[in-house]
């Protein structure tokens, strides 16, 4: 089968001849349809990262049809159009045992990448859990987007947020937009920083009430949040801050934007190594709540599923267009200048 690797940082190799792998008991073989850019790739591709080798296989949102299954599988069969996420726990853990099923550790371990490919191979744990058949109505772009949906979805659950609540959320790439559409739909009054116009214009067509134009200087950029979002909360500050963008700065700056009591929400991964520093003082005497959000669970995808089932989210938004397995290197090269969303392989 033909499959792109990532070589190495900014390299792509086209494709590759690989072996087509066969599916043992409980597995599943899935012919690729759609499979999704996403900024763990993006970071790949810019900087490297620790979870995925190189040179080797990457992607891992994706949805397709059933090419085989093996021994053992009976939800699904040859020619069901399917849609998954990469990972599942193990559920045999000591985080697993105590429900922290995201925090399985085996979970990494275990992912499955490669979805650019013409197939990808789906493990026992992975097609028991968190599997599911594609409505017919649901484009395989859009069904492709269960594993990102899940992990928003996943952070959001926790909070009890309500109608009428205030939140900013900081970076309008795929996750931020996500975040955009979800806060929306359920009253939140939103607003949204970026420095690419395009990305913001996205955000308001998607429910964000604010949208505001941010740079690299960061009191000029607190100063202009503060601004926008002052006629939205009578300047008590913001109920919910939602650092989208993994960078040590907007993670510390998220807190300047709350109220007393207030939660932030640091979703974006930052480089391995990266530290950042919080006003003790705000922390304590505001009783601000931070809050690290990572992967998902099998209830999150199930909830994800049904959403994306419901077809009421306007997730073609996100899709800025579609390149074959040829073109990988040309897709991240617009993303990592910023152009686009997400972008479609069609292997």
């Amino acid at each position: 089968m033909k499959a792109s690797l990532l070589l190495k940082p900014g390299k792509i190799a086209p494709y590759e001849e690989v072996p087509t792998p066969s599916p043992g008991r409980g597995e599943m073989l899935v012919r690729v349809k759609a499979a999704l850019t996403c900024g763990t790739d993006l970071k790949a591709f810019t900087r490297g990262h620790p979870m995925i080798p190189m040179p080797g296989p990457f992607g891992h949102e994706f949805s397709g049809v059933v090419e085989e299954v093996g021994k053992g599988v009976r939800k699904f069969r040859k020619g069901d159009p399917v849609m998954s996420v990469h990972s599942a726990p193990c559920l045999r853990c000591a985080p697993c045992k105590k429900g922290l099923h995201n925090l399985c550790q085996n979970i990494m371990s275990t992912k499955v990448l490669g979805a650019y490919a013409e197939f990808v191979l789906l493990p026992e744990h992975v097609v028991k859990q968190n599997a599911y058949k594609k409505p017919a109505a649901l484009s395989f772009e859009e069904a492709a987007l269960l594993e990102p949906l899940s992990c928003v979805i996943h952070g959001l659950s926790p909070l009890g947020i309500k109608k009428g609540d205030s939140c900013l959320v900081i970076g309008a790439g795929p996750i931020g937009l996500m975040h955009v559409m979800l806060l929306s739909a359920a009253g939140v009054v939103v607003a949204v920083a970026d420095p690419h116009e395009g990305r913001l214009r996205k955000a308001r067509a998607l429910g964000a009430r604010k949208c505001i134009k941010v740079t690299k200087d960061r009191q000029r950029d607190a100063l202009r949040i503060r601004r926008a979002c002052s006629t939205i909360t009578g300047g008590l500050g913001l109920d919910h801050v939602f650092e989208c963008t993994g960078r040590p700065e907007a993670w510390e700056a998220s807190v300047d934007h709350l109220r007393p009591g207030g939660t932030a929400t640091l979703f974006g991964g930052c480089p391995s190594g990266t530290a950042a520093c919080f006003d003790t003082h705000r922390l304590h005497y505001d009783e601000i709540t931070l809050r690290g959000v990572f992967h998902f669970t099998p209830a999150d995808v199930k909830r994800a599923y049904g959403l994306l089932k419901g077809g009421k989210l306007q997730l073609k938004e996100l899709i800025s267009g579609s390149y074959p397995l040829r073109d990988m290197q040309k897709a991240f090269s617009r993303l990592r200048e910023g152009r686009g969303v997400k972008y479609a392989i069609i292997p």
